[in-house]
């Protein structure tokens, strides 16, 4: 079965007004020389970890996801399944609407996403922690209640939406940025980056960072073709989902390269982000630091853009590596 034609440039710019019109705040972009001189590259860091209420970029595809469903639509309710951030949205975004949100989600996934959830007024469903037993639960719930799948990543108005914050960045820098790096999950994220760059600044590079435990995109851009995890394990959990054939697509196309980051190296940047944004950023969101410490022949003399995606933390579980000296 093919897959669909990706959003258009029209469909981003709908999506940028969509948003702009309900509203969610623009989150600021950071800097700091003491991080730039580290890396010999100019760092911009889009905030996404200070999106209010959820605290992550999937607010975004959420409310674009429910903003392009007819009235009628919104009335059956939604659901989908997510590891916490896009449960939250979702469950944020139906709020909005006054529309009911189902979110399917796996049974060890942190108890602050689920007090997200269950804050906004969404009905968690538990699953196995597997990504089968996530869609088939998902599947099943949407059977029982006549729902609307509002899937996580493998949805155009969701990538359309995901596809603002690089639209963002790329306005709040004044200069054209050699690169921006980010994380990569289900791709939904990427995927939109990926677009909004393509068409609004072509010669910026886009690059994938990924955990070494959950190094899909990775081995399927090198194989050319999907190869899902069997097994995954890393701590940047909402970086687990496996890609779609929409993302992948658009991956194929237009993203330059993945880098591998493991989670020790995802632990220190979060430290370090910590300490010199003075900023919380989950596991997820500080993958893309942790590459550009890691890789810095790949980054150095750029201007380089970074979605710090999110900053849902457990306070009495932060995975700091111990320092010593």
């Amino acid at each position: 079965m093919p897959v669909s034609s990706p959003p258009s440039v029209d469909d981003i710019e709908r999506a940028v007004s969509a948003i702009g019109a309900r509203p969610l705040p623009l989150t600021p972009v950071f800097s700091s020389w003491i991080l730039d001189q580290e890396a010999d590259a100019r760092l911009h860091f889009k905030m996404e970890n200070f999106m209010r209420d959820v605290g992550a970029f999937k607010s975004r595809g959420a409310l674009n996801a429910l903003m392009n469903l007819s009235e009628r639509d919104r009335a059956k309710g939604v659901v989908t399944h997510s590891s916490g951030n896009h449960g939250q949205a979702l469950a944020w975004a139906a709020k909005k609407f006054g529309t009911r949100a189902y979110i399917v989600m796996p049974s060890n996934a942190k108890e602050i996403k689920k007090r997200g959830i269950r804050e906004f007024g969404g009905n968690i469903i538990e699953c196995e922690p597997t990504q089968c037993s996530r869609e088939d639960i998902c599947e099943q719930v949407r059977r029982e209640t006549g729902a609307l799948l509002v899937h996580p990543f493998n949805d155009d108005a969701v990538i359309a939406g995901q596809a603002t914050a690089a639209w963002e960045l790329m306005r709040m820098v004044p200069e054209q940025l050699d690169a921006i790096v980010v994380p990569v999950g289900g791709g939904g994220l990427i995927s939109g980056t990926a677009l909004a760059a393509h068409a609004f600044s072509p010669a910026t590079e886009i690059i994938g960072a990924e955990p070494s435990g959950a190094d899909d995109a990775y081995r399927s851009l090198q194989a050319g073709r999907i190869i899902k995890n069997e097994t995954v394990n890393t701590i940047a959990d909402g970086l687990r989902s496996n890609l779609g054939d929409k993302t992948f697509a658009i991956m194929r196309k237009h993203v330059d390269q993945i880098l591998l980051v493991d989670d020790h190296e995802i632990a220190e940047a979060m430290r370090i982000l910590g300490e010199r944004l003075r900023a919380v950023v989950e596991p997820s969101g500080a993958v893309p630091y942790a590459a550009i410490r890691k890789y810095p022949d790949v980054f150095a003399g750029k201007r380089v853009g970074i979605i710090l995606s999110g900053g849902n933390v457990d306070p009495d579980n932060i995975p700091f590596p111990r320092r010593h000296g």
